[in-house]
């Protein structure tokens, strides 16, 4: 049976990433058995949440030293930790710090390492999409174990499962040589509501807006249905129209809200790719052409310019 660990990243406020937990879900169904390794502050009581979704074995340590050094520490462990348990397949988020340190691990031991899964077949095979997901394909993975694999978010639905976890302290030594890039601030960008990526309701929009200044009417559409997040194509972000926090799409984040409000937006496959999944897709376009309506739920063909504020309107008077 193989020997299946799940990478759970943990955040600077000493939690899991969820995408760690959206993974546990997924690899619990595969033929193996399942653990985790999570490295960090908060790591040791991440370990009931990492049991309840599936890891039957939590490799922990709360050192700080994982917090404040990036990717370098964090590789030397896993490295470590490969050597002496023997995994087969090593599954991470596809996160900025979770790639990092995946890359660093597979240039120690010579592993296949496979970006962009969508879906995990078994301990030497994934899934994934190309042509912007337009296209499914089955990937085999060869080469010496362990086999890396790292895991779109979204892929999964995190759903617990009630098991529990034995906590192993990891007690690897990290040497000073690969303490190399220290984090010295984090800078946490402001916002308000729901983050993009857990929103229910996301409104999106698009170049089909015109300009900077019509910007507004996403976030008013937004602020006047409650409990929603804000999100962009890549062309507004490459615009500079707002940051790449707010980017959805294969070079940006994916999210898979009850409801998605597509204002302006074509519907280019690079952008689809981040929300197809979606429950619900409402897309309002000028162009009764754009491929956007071939993936909606209802289609709205008229001027966005004028359509949003009137649904501002009307969201808020059924509000009162």
């Amino acid at each position: 049976m193989a020997r299946i660990w799940v990478y759970a990243e943990m955040t600077a406020g000493g939690v899991v990433e969820k995408t760690a937990l959206e993974i546990l879900t997924k690899a619990r169904t595969l033929d193996g058995d399942v653990e985790a390794v999570a490295l960090g502050p908060g790591a040791t009581a991440a370990a009931a949440i990492l049991g309840e979704h599936g890891a039957k074995t939590v490799y922990a340590s709360d050192d700080p030293v994982y917090g404040e050094y990036v990717a370098w520490p964090a590789s030397h462990a896993l490295h470590e930790l490969t050597k002496e348990h023997q995994p087969n397949l090593i599954l991470f988020p596809s996160t900025y710090e979770s790639r990092d340190v995946a890359a660093r691990l597979a240039a120690r031991t010579g592993s296949t390492i496979m970006s962009n899964a969508t879906d995990l077949l078994g301990a030497s095979s994934a899934q994934t999409a190309i042509f912007g997901g337009s296209l499914l394909v089955d990937v085999t993975l060869e080469g010496p174990d362990p086999k890396i694999v790292l895991v779109r978010p979204k892929s999964f639905d995190a759903e617990p499962s009630g098991g529990s976890a034995q906590v192993v302290p990891v007690e690897v030594a990290i040497p000073d040589a690969v303490k190399r890039s220290k984090r010295v601030e984090r800078i946490v960008a402001e916002s308000s509501g729901p983050k993009l990526e857990e929103a229910p309701v996301v409104v999106a929009g698009g170049r089909g807006l015109g300009n900077r200044d019509n910007w507004k009417l996403v976030e008013e559409l937004a602020g006047a249905i409650g409990n929603a997040a804000v999100g962009a194509t890549r062309a507004v972000v490459d615009a500079e129209w707002v940051p790449y926090a707010l980017q959805i799409g294969q070079t940006g984040k994916t999210v898979k809200p009850r409801v998605y409000l597509a204002v302006g937006i074509s519907g280019a496959t690079q952008h689809i790719v981040g929300m197809k999944s979606s429950d619900r897709i409402i897309a309002i376009n000028k162009d009764a052409e754009a491929p956007i309506f071939q993936l909606s739920d209802l289609g709205i063909v008229g001027d966005a310019l004028k359509i949003v504020p009137a649904l501002v309107q009307e969201v808020k008077s059924r509000k009162a």
